[in-house]
């Protein structure tokens, strides 16, 4: 059987794009409050100008990234949705790639097949979204061309990058904690904007922000995945209406700070997509008031 259309890709991603924006995500840009330069419309820009390049048919994951980075540039001036892009290009793929297995199964034979020309448009994607903190590598830096395939430059970065860790192990981080967790929250909410609060300071609690680390150092990063981790009694089991006041309060100190965890925004993203590519979304109970239906 075929797999999802390009039409159904292009909204499951704008719904999941939109869907982490409309919840409270300490540290990050929402409708709560911008942060760190930017506000939301940035970051509808860059999702609307994304959507047709993260979706189109039988394109590979290299040149989804490439495409989607410069009309995400073009729409919002800023670098927005790097991670966002370089994780969801893949999960795409997947969700179109012919049905027969579970979406991990599809991901595993797409990461598979990734080749020196998925890490030349990688590399130059990169390159132009210039992310913070980026700095150089000792192999295959990204200022100079790719002599590797995609999997085995990502493999190199492994150790420092949670993006990179989820190229080499077909994405574990989401899969195995992200997309349960979200089941999870689901039985305790209706509400996905607090789904969506909860599901973030629950990726924020377990793993030090691999941008707070390139921008700062790991143990700027370590000392945030603790401060999210005692704020447990505001989001464990789940967010409610009355402690968004407290995760304010937090989302504030962050952003005086300059902490901006991005990479744990990218993981939410793509949870939510993954979740909606393989149909799990629907499933969960959760409320979505922004469907991207007709979009």
């Amino acid at each position: 059987m075929p797999g999802l259309s390009e039409r159904e890709t292009r909204e499951a991603f704008l719904s999941a794009c939109r869907a982490e924006l409309v919840a409270l995500k300490p540290g990050n840009v929402h409708v709560h409050a911008g942060g760190h330069g930017m506000e939301t419309h940035h970051f509808e820009a860059s999702a609307a100008a994304a959507a047709p390049c993260i979706a189109v048919p039988h394109a590979k994951v290299g040149e989804r990234v490439l495409r989607a980075v410069e009309a995400s540039l073009a729409a919002a001036g800023c670098n927005t949705n790097l991670g966002i892009v370089l994780l969801s290009a893949p999960l795409a793929a997947a969700a179109q790639a012919e049905t027969g297995s579970e979406l991990r199964g599809r991901l595993r034979r797409i990461l598979s097949t990734l080749d020196a020309s998925d890490a030349a448009n990688v590399y130059e994607a990169i390159r132009r979204a210039s992310p913070g903190g980026l700095g150089s590598a000792p192999e295959q830096d990204v200022a100079t061309p790719p002599t590797l395939g995609l999997l085995q430059a990502m493999a190199l970065a492994a150790d420092r990058d949670r993006i990179a860790r989820a190229y080499v192990t077909d994405m574990e981080e989401i899969f195995a904690f992200g997309l349960p967790t979200l089941e999870e929250i689901s039985l305790r909410t209706e509400d996905l904007a607090l789904a969506v609060t909860t599901l973030h300071m629950a990726y924020l609690a377990r793993d030090p922000d691999s941008h707070i680390a390139r921008k700062l150092g790991s143990d700027v990063a370590e000392a945030v995945r603790q401060e999210a981790a005692r704020q447990r009694a505001l989001w464990d089991p789940v967010a409610t209406q009355q402690t968004l006041v407290g995760l304010l309060a937090f989302d504030r100190d962050l952003k005086e700070r300059s902490l901006n965890p991005g990479t744990t925004a990218d993981f939410v993203v793509a949870t939510l997509f993954a979740a909606g590519v393989s149909g799990r979304l629907g499933r969960l109970g959760v409320r979505n008031p922004l469907s991207s239906e007709g979009a």
